[in-house]
């Protein structure tokens, strides 16, 4: 027993020298601790290049980029667990710059980059592109500002999230052979919003996708898509599943499309418990032409008026008196609570 105790004893101090020689060194080499490394165009911070700081940060830093419109383009690979945040997405700005098609990469083959974080500024195209993510994990996008395309190749657990996404010639969002997250964005004016290709795997998440010319979302080839409390709406079309695609589409509103749901009869689509309200037709069956195929509707999906607050100046909050609450699992469906009296009102 005395023995025992001895060593329990040895062991204590020496945890305690070892913890508090690791402390030592520590503080004597800060380099081992998290860094915040601060990007300014004015020289007040330690670098006026992002990529420089990038090329610099250490697992575990932060790059913080100071305000201004910084004519630079950015390459983040064979870095794992850092953050790049700005100042804010209307104080920040990465507008690239030479002949590289893109402002913002993350990820090249055949280097990657993992446990990434990227915040709080916008980001402006540069030769059609803005951001491109590719052999990547991990990477996450969140309250960014982004005036062109977002394309994602061989990446996974990607989430973009809270993401104001538009002005793209051809698509907003578009992944292949890719696992990603888009929940909470606003996805607008471009050709289509989101096009998934490909062995994707995508779940959209209370997203507001408007005014596309074309398709709110389209998900083809082999792809698996989720699609939960979207609002799809003022577009093209709303929702294309083709190819051989397996769908699960619960929640949403499609309205003011002119076409809600496009189904080819190779995909696997399940729906249920949606809101369709759109001025050529509801479900249509993909072919040469497209026909009308109200057969698609699921018992528990509905024809009716959303009620938005203003749809013409694309307030698509519902009214109180809307008719699309309490259905099956959710309170309320699309991507925002209903307008109601205060001490109703849903959060």
């Amino acid at each position: 027993m005395k023995f025992f105790m001895r060593l329990v004893f040895l062991t204590i101090i020496l945890f305690g020298i070892t913890s508090a020689g690791f402390a030592v060194a520590l503080a004597e080499n800060p380099a081992l601790a998290p860094r915040t490394i601060t990007v300014a165009l004015d020289g007040s911070g330690d670098f006026s290049s992002i990529q420089e700081a990038v090329d610099s940060a250490l697992k575990g830093d932060t790059v913080f980029i100071k305000a201004g419109a910084y004519a630079q383009d950015l390459t983040i690979h064979s870095k794992e667990q850092i953050k790049i945040v700005g100042a804010g997405v209307d104080k920040v700005v990465l507008s690239g710059r030479g002949q590289m098609v893109g402002v913002l990469h993350v990820g090249k083959w055949p280097y990657g980059a993992m446990d990434i974080e990227i915040s709080d500024l916008t980001i402006n195209e540069h030769g059609g592109h803005a951001l491109g993510i590719f052999n990547g994990h991990r990477i996450t996008l969140r309250q960014l500002r982004v005036k062109g395309m977002v394309f994602g190749q061989q990446v996974h657990d990607v989430r973009i999230e809270d993401c104001v996404i538009g002005g793209s010639e051809t698509t907003g969002v578009h992944v292949t052979d890719s696992q990603v997250q888009l929940i909470g964005n606003v996805i607008h004016d471009n050709d289509h919003g989101v096009n998934v290709t490909g062995k994707s795997s995508v779940r959209l998440e209370r997203n507001i996708i408007t005014r596309n010319l074309f398709e709110a979302v389209v998900i083809s080839d082999q792809a698996k898509g989720v699609l939960i409390s979207n609002t799809l709406v003022k577009n093209g079309g709303g929702a294309a599943f083709l190819g051989s695609s397996t769908i699960e589409a619960s929640g949403n509103i499609v309205s003011l499309n002119k076409v809600g749901f496009l189904i080819a009869a190779s995909s696997h689509t399940k729906t249920s418990h949606n809101a369709l309200f759109n001025s050529d037709a509801n479900y249509m069956r993909a072919g040469s032409p497209n026909v009308p195929a109200p057969e698609f509707q699921a018992e528990s999906d509905m024809t009716t008026d959303p009620r938005f607050v203003d749809a013409e100046h694309n307030n698509f909050r519902l009214k109180p008196d809307t008719t699309l609450l309490n259905h099956g699992a959710f309170r309320y469906l699309g991507a925002l609570p209903p307008l109601l009296p205060p001490a109703q009102n849903i959060q």
